[in-house]
């Protein structure tokens, strides 16, 4: 039985902290670090945007890109006069520019990456690719819905294309 297909449904699990018990992936209470050549905070709308060479690592989990923005969850009045400024839970996260995302041996590229976290889907856009070990998946779009751990990989329709899937038998 080749393993690839459930692996890469492991590996975009991975990118979201806490969404699957068991998953190898981050440790959900493990700290983010990100380091960007800029950082705007827009406290009204909720949101921090990262820019110029992004990367953000959680516990072996890499995702780079041009810009990263993050949409968190508002502290309450009550929150905000104690002074209780603590991590806050992500609502969506947008990166977009050179989107490379590393966890383990996987590695997925894609112009564009979404994360919904109250739908828990993820959507990677624009000429994705998807590598483990020396397996291969292409195509123009990545759907993963967690709820229903269903994946679907799109081709550019718009240019007649097809997914391309490339999967080698273990050397052992």
């Amino acid at each position: 039985m080749k393993k690839t297909p459930f692996l890469l449904l492991l590996f975009i699990l991975a990118l979201l902290p806490g969404t699957v018990s068991g998953a190898q992936g981050p440790d959900a209470n493990a700290p983010i670090h990100v380091e960007a050549d800029r950082m705007v905070s827009k406290q009204k709308e909720n949101s921090v945007i990262f820019t110029g060479n992004v990367e953000a690592t959680q516990s072996g989990l890499i995702i780079h890109s041009d810009e990263m923005t993050v949409f968190h969850q508002k502290q309450t009045e009550t929150e905000e006069k104690n002074g209780q400024f603590g991590s806050q839970k992500i609502q969506k996260l947008y990166a977009d520019g050179n989107v490379e995302i590393i966890q383990g041996g996987m590695v997925a590229t894609g112009n564009h990456m979404e994360f919904f976290a109250d739908d828990r889907k993820v959507l990677i856009t624009g000429n994705t690719k998807v590598w483990q070990d020396n397996n291969l998946v292409t195509g123009e779009r990545i759907m993963l819905d967690l709820n229903t751990q269903t994946t679907i990989i799109e081709p550019d329709k718009a240019s007649g294309g097809r997914v391309k899937a490339f999967f080698y038998p273990d050397e052992k």
